[in-house]
């Protein structure tokens, strides 16, 4: 007989879940979720997700955020994903309808073939929506980006010959957030969509999806699908990657 647990694992301090919201008034803010799966016997399975988040609001102009996820999956005692994703913001005066940004993400991911990636930029978010019960925001920005691989052969040859991608990209991000029920049920979504500004096209994307119903005093339940898209990939790896999770997670507001 194969057994399985399932445990928490909480990692310290950044594809994406619900995220906290900059334009928030709250103080400081603070989420962390957990999800893990351990089989043994006929099938040998070990998943590890975890994501910390958090946003300072002094009431000063300047709003600073940061989120990290990570993921690591073994199959049969062989390792499928090891992954980091950082994003960290800085906002002045998110509780306007329309406001200014800085970014810097910090990214790895194992099956992919990415050891490391790093971009940074400036843009602006347009509140489009802004009521009690509902959130939708529009923003865009230019980042530059770069990029080092564990190949140097990929699935356009104009690449071959090299472990690293230098570029610029755009950045186009649309978020909403919708508390349905009077509040008890919080439907959530985010889409990204970066093109490289190169000749060769040079694009990615990502879908996010998910529930959250409230428990207990900041403690939820919550399901999330996650699609991720690169058009230039290490020969021999799939461009598009799905995941499904669900899980608990908890949040602090003061």
């Amino acid at each position: 007989m194969s057994r399985v647990m399932v445990f928490i694992l909480l990692i310290c301090s950044f594809m994406a879940m619900a995220q906290l919201n900059e334009s928030d008034t709250a103080r400081f803010q603070f989420r962390a979720e957990a999800t893990g799966a351990w089989q043994q016997g006929n099938v040998e399975l070990l998943v590890l997700r975890s994501r910390l988040e958090l946003v300072t609001n002094s009431h000063h102009p300047l709003v600073f955020k940061t989120q990290t996820n990570s993921l690591y999956q073994e199959f049969g005692g062989r390792k499928a994903d090891n992954d980091i994703n950082n994003r960290n913001y800085l906002y002045w005066k998110p509780n306007r309808k329309v406001y200014p940004f800085a970014m810097l993400y910090l990214q790895t991911n194992f099956r992919r073939q990415v050891d490391s990636r790093w971009f940074t930029g400036a843009g602006g978010t347009w509140q489009f929506v802004q009521k009690p019960l509902t959130n939708m925001k529009l923003s865009a920005s230019l980042v530059f980006e770069r990029t080092n691989f564990t190949s140097t052969q990929f699935n356009e040859d104009i690449y071959n010959g090299s472990e690293t991608i230098n570029l610029w990209r755009a950045t186009m991000y649309v978020a909403g957030w919708h508390h349905l029920f009077e509040g008890n049920l919080r439907l959530y979504y985010t889409v990204y969509w970066q093109p490289g500004l190169e000749e060769v096209d040079n694009n990615r994307a990502q879908v996010d999806a998910g529930l959250e119903l409230p428990v207990w005093k900041g403690l939820r339940l919550l399901a999330q699908y996650t699609m991720t898209y690169e058009q230039i990939v290490v020969a021999g790896i799939r461009q598009y990657d799905r995941i499904f999770t669900f899980g608990i997670s908890y949040q602090f507001k003061n």
